[in-house]
């Protein structure tokens, strides 16, 4: 253990890093100067407000921890300061335990992570590891791997600065945004561009666990804590400790679950089934969903409570069909990775066709479209007829007419199409699950996706 600390505090002393402690409290910065010390990091003090801003103003700081509160003032002060003038410097707050509107705050404002009182030197050490452990500040890339998010119009501009900012700190983000439009992409993104990119990303597909298992699945569980618990294992939180914990279909959480799962995220704090002892875990929470999350608060569906350390940040992944000006370029990236060596192109009408249609599936979607066609095309030219887009699906006052469900197959066939989609958005194409979602066997599944051309994008096989 000694050894892993010199060699931590090597580290740092060869990068020379120095933190801003701000605090009234003699003893606890006494405490935390010594804790860093050890790390092998340089220290400077502030014992109220002004002296801390006024120490930010005349250095370069790799960090700044403050109490929230202080006889002139309170750390928002600190964490608004840095905001404003755009100081690279991650900053935490220390909040008193157990108030939670605080530390919502700070983190809303700007702050890269809270510590609850008493501090827990453990945490501490995690989150200034974490802090130190930031990437330069640039842009989220639209080049490069397969982590992309395509499109060059304002609104898509907008959601990469915002995932390049949320990146830069440990806040809860919540996701929102229809099937098949990059929520996972997203989360993924902020992964790749925070401190955490080393680390363990963990995806849960909230609606694919049953209830009965998901406190053992997200909390794990001891030996012997239920019938066939043959051994310990570690659940969804230990496995993501130290990196993210991605929530996907959030929404779909039981209310009983949702209750234990805040009380995790509060605490930092979990305790596996079976077991009379809670264990520390280190888990930043990304949360999505398709569903609109107020309105499920509203219906009492879900815990306004939860949902207020959710979305603490919101991104909001806008549909395909906002981005009519991006559908051409986006089709084209999409069909340069899929065809492989094949000379492959779009007719201009193909393409036309594309940027007129609504996607409802979104870029999901797409890639299907794009990927039956290279396969029904000929000459290496996709045309309209190869594209085999669904009929627009004009509505009058939110009512269907009945020219709109004729032809009757292709009406049906429009519909199916769509309960596939959602059933394997909400299961992560796992079609075992999707099937069990929708009443259907598994054979009966798959064929349907074959028939309509349904194709999983990450190239899954026959069996789930």
């Amino acid at each position: 253990m000694m050894a892993g600390g010199v060699k931590m505090a090597d580290s740092y002393r060869e990068k020379s890093r120095t933190v801003l402690l701000v605090d009234d409290e003699p003893d606890i910065l006494e405490l935390l100067e010594l804790t860093l010390l050890k790390m092998g990091l340089e220290v400077d003090r502030a014992a109220n407000v002004r002296e801390a801003l006024k120490k930010l103003a005349e250095r370069r700081y790799d960090l700044c921890l403050t109490d929230m509160r202080m006889p002139d003032g309170d750390g928002l002060q600190v964490v608004q300061y840095i905001a404003q003038h755009n100081l690279d410097v991650p900053v935490a707050v220390i909040t008193a335990h157990g108030n939670t509107e605080n530390a919502v705050t700070a983190l809303k404002s700007g702050a890269f992570d809270y510590l609850s009182k008493p501090v827990s030197l453990d945490q501490l050490r995690a989150l200034v590891k974490s802090a130190l452990n930031l990437p330069q500040a640039g842009s989220v890339s639209e080049g490069g791997g397969d982590k992309i998010l395509l499109g060059h119009s304002p609104v898509m501009q907008k959601v990469r600065d915002l995932i390049e900012r949320v990146a830069r700190s440990q806040a809860p983000v919540h996701i929102s945004g229809e099937s098949g439009s990059g929520k996972e992409l997203a989360a993924r993104l902020i992964v790749q561009s925070g401190a955490r990119r080393d680390q363990a990303m963990v995806s849960v597909n909230c609606g694919a666990i049953p209830e009965n298992l998901m406190e053992s699945e997200f909390f794990g569980y001891k030996k012997g804590a239920f019938t066939g618990a043959d051994k310990d294992r570690e659940g969804f939180f230990q496995a993501a400790h130290g990196g993210t914990l991605f929530l996907d279909e959030v929404a779909d959480l039981p209310l009983n679950m949702q209750v234990k799962l805040l009380r995790a995220i509060q605490e930092k704090r979990v305790r596996k089934v079976g077991a009379i002892a809670e264990e520390a875990v280190d888990v930043r929470i990304i949360s999505a969903t398709h569903n609109d999350l107020a309105e499920r608060v509203r219906s009492g569906k879900f815990r306004q409570d939860l949902y207020y350390r959710l979305n603490v940040i919101q991104i909001q992944m806008p549909a395909l069909r906002e981005l009519r000006g991006d559908i051409a370029a986006i089709a084209q990236k999409i069909l340069d990775r899929l065809r492989g060596g094949s000379p492959a192109r779009f007719s201009p009408e193909a393409l036309s066709a594309l940027q007129g249609y609504d996607f409802p599936g979104n870029v999901r979607e797409l890639e299907n479209i794009i990927e039956r066609a290279l396969a029904l095309c000929s000459n290496g030219v996709i045309t309209v007829q190869d594209l085999q887009l669904a009929p627009a699906e004009p509505r009058h006052d939110g009512q269907t007419v009945l020219g709109e469900k004729c032809p009757l197959p292709e009406y049906l066939d429009r519909v199916e199409r769509q309960a596939l989609l959602e059933a394997l958005e909400r299961t992560g194409f796992n079609r075992t699950a999707a099937a069990k979602l929708l009443g259907l066997t598994f054979r009966t599944m798959r064929y349907r996706m074959e028939r309509l051309g349904i194709k999983d994008p990450h190239g899954n096989g026959d069996e789930d």
